[in-house]
């Protein structure tokens, strides 16, 4: 087998248990952007070969170039490249249109997003151009590989691989969970809980969660609500908890990097709401067995909304509406009443089946050429 060359924009911490996959299973060289990201990064070292290269951002942003990367084309050792799929990256435009060109006996292949429904008429002529350019794309999703066979792809080139965090530490620790009175302690009572697990930022819009949240206590169905996270929102949502009087209801419990007591929020909660785009926030709430509820406008949506099946592993309210909000998180409360370890079980069984390194590393065996 030849040398696989990874390119990529950052190296994300949660991304560590499957670059540690590809990397036990190819003669890899990886090549990681110096992007400034608020995401926490891992470290390197736990790769075989990996290296920095410098990222130039453009005049016109979001357009970047990664300096160092189109020269890796021309090096006769690499065959075959495995390249962050992002439309705003130019070095990455290059390097397609190269190989397109000049470099037909050598592949590369994509990783990305790719299709999210809301694409205008200039992004999505650019998209299928871009895409198009590639031996075959490894989408996070069905949706999105619905959404490109409509707009004439081949289906052959279009490989759904999801995501993953850290899964086996996180079934380590799922192994050993008990409930605990975590949150009757802390509340000093025994009401339904709801958790956000993510960072307070406005695209995640906990405000329509706090006003749903106000819209139950008058209807009398009381719940708390634990915000595990920090964020540039924290002040905004701490004055609306004490203007519409959800003091007593609602914790801030703040950042937390200990992943067993992460666990032990998650799995005692009885509900994840994530009012905005809820991404990786349902893999790690369903990994500990807690379903999840966010909006149904798909197009706005993080690929991993696909993990939520209704009625079993969590449910879906219309897009910024906190009435429905409300209306889903009772009507979720009151039909699971007693369901909670049925509704632990589905939780696990899907993530356990799609949302794993294990899963990933099988599709990009059964479909990146590496020769």
């Amino acid at each position: 087998m030849g040398k696989l060359c990874m390119i990529y924009n950052f190296a994300p911490h949660y991304r560590e248990a499957i670059f540690r996959l590809i990397d036990a299973e190819y003669d890899c060289d990886w090549f990681f952007g110096d992007h400034v990201s608020n995401i926490k990064g891992m470290d390197l070292s736990a790769l075989k070969r990996a290296a920095i290269v410098h990222t130039c951002t453009f005049v016109r942003r979001p357009l970047y170039w990664q300096r160092g990367v189109v020269p890796l084309l021309f090096k006769k050792e690499y065959r075959t490249y495995f390249m962050l799929g992002e439309l705003y990256c130019v070095s990455t435009w290059v390097v397609l249109v190269l190989r397109k060109l000049f470099f037909p006996e050598k592949r590369v292949y994509l990783w990305s997003h790719a299709w999210y429904g809301r694409e205008g008429r200039l992004k999505a002529w650019l998209k299928k151009r871009f895409f198009r350019l590639a031996e075959g794309t490894f989408v996070y999703g069905d949706y999105a590989k619905r959404l490109m066979l409509r707009e004439g792809f081949d289906e052959s080139r279009l490989f759904v691989i999801h995501n993953s965090l850290s899964y086996d530490r996180q079934l380590s620790i799922r192994q050993q969970l008990q409930p605990t009175p975590l949150y009757k302690a802390h509340f000093n009572n025994s009401v339904p809980n709801l958790v956000f697990i993510g960072r307070l930022t406005q695209e995640k819009r906990i405000d329509w969660l706090l006003a749903a949240l106000a819209l139950l206590k008058k209807d009398g169905c009381l719940c708390n609500l634990t915000l595990v996270g920090a964020g540039e929102q924290e002040d905004v949502l701490r004055a609306l908890v004490e203007e519409k009087g959800l003091a007593g209801q609602v914790w801030f419990y703040g950042a937390c990097y200990d992943e067993e007591r992460n666990a032990e929020l998650l799995y005692n909660a009885d509900l994840c709401v994530s009012p905005g785009n809820v991404g990786l926030t349902a893999i790690h709430s369903m990994m500990f067995g807690t379903p999840v509820a966010t909006h149904d406008t798909f197009k706005f949506q993080g690929p991993e909304f696909e993990a939520i099946h209704e009625g079993l592993t969590g449910t879906f309210f219309e897009y910024a509406s906190p009435l429905s909000i409300a209306e889903k998180v009772m009507a979720w409360l009151s039909s699971h009443e007693g369901k909670r370890e049925e509704v632990r079980r589905a939780c696990y069984a899907e993530i356990d089946r799609y949302w794993t390194p294990q899963y990933q590393i099988k599709v990009i065996k059964d479909h990146l050429q590496v020769d």
